[in-house]
């Protein structure tokens, strides 16, 4: 059963496109991962998808319903949720006011076993509830922005750049949730630098070049394209 499919996604910054003709399927329970150089088009296509860019053309089908051009929290509403890339936390806020705003689409019973979730799921976050979140370190943060997108249950998350920037351990804390999720059958689509990482984890992937998708598979075989080894992992 698929989750989300997209066809013939166009996104312009006025008259440039960003990326063409986009087409992507994410199956209930995937990992799915975006690989490709910066300026590819990776964020522009979560943005799209999340609602904060409105698509030139094309279909976005959440659960069969087209919601592309629906606003972001319309969307996040429906369940599929953005951890942007930087993290973006509201640095004045402290850890709690951040989690609860990731709670606003659900009842408040139902935000505190989400915070308990993810207490248990992030420790760190439970020893700095009352810490602005502006002090935290920068692995910290991303837990915290991966904590309040989870805050609202999502059913399709998606992940840019979660790796961005952080030291190797926190890097291996990130990927390890990610199998974590996916096991208890999180549907994820990850945008993601280090294609190694993301390509373990991953069922499926779409490698984009300029706007485009290049080459698309199971990850394990997309791992062994020689062109993907050359450009992404090293080879």
């Amino acid at each position: 059963m698929s989750t989300l499919e997209v066809s013939g996604l166009t996104v312009a910054y006025g008259r440039t496109e960003a990326v063409r003709g986009i087409d992507l399927l994410v199956g209930e329970g995937q990992v799915v991962t975006l690989i490709g150089a910066n300026g590819a088009g990776k964020t522009t296509i979560l943005r799209a998808l999340s609602g904060l860019l409105r698509p030139r053309a094309g279909t976005i089908r959440l659960d069969g319903a087209d919601i592309a051009g629906l606003p972001a929290h319309r969307i996040a509403a429906l369940g599929m949720v953005q951890v942007p890339e930087g993290r973006q936390v509201f640095s004045h806020l402290t850890v709690a006011e951040n989690l609860r705003l990731g709670a606003w689409t659900t009842r408040d019973a139902a935000a505190r076993h989400h915070l308990e979730s993810v207490l248990a799921r992030f420790p760190r976050l439970r020893e700095r509830l009352t810490q602005q979140a502006g002090a935290l370190s920068g692995g910290e943060q991303q837990m915290l922005a991966m904590g309040r997108a989870m805050m609202a249950a999502p059913r399709l998350l998606l992940l840019d750049e979660p790796s961005m920037g952080l030291a190797p351990l926190f890097v291996e804390e990130i990927f390890a949730l990610i199998a974590e999720l996916k096991a208890e059958g999180v549907t994820i689509l990850l945008v993601e630098q280090n294609a190694s990482a993301a390509l373990d984890v991953a069922d499926t992937a779409y490698v984009l070049e300029v706007g485009r998708i290049t080459l698309s598979g199971p990850a394990w075989k997309v791992a062994t394209d020689p062109a993907v080894v050359a450009a992404y992992l090293g080879g």
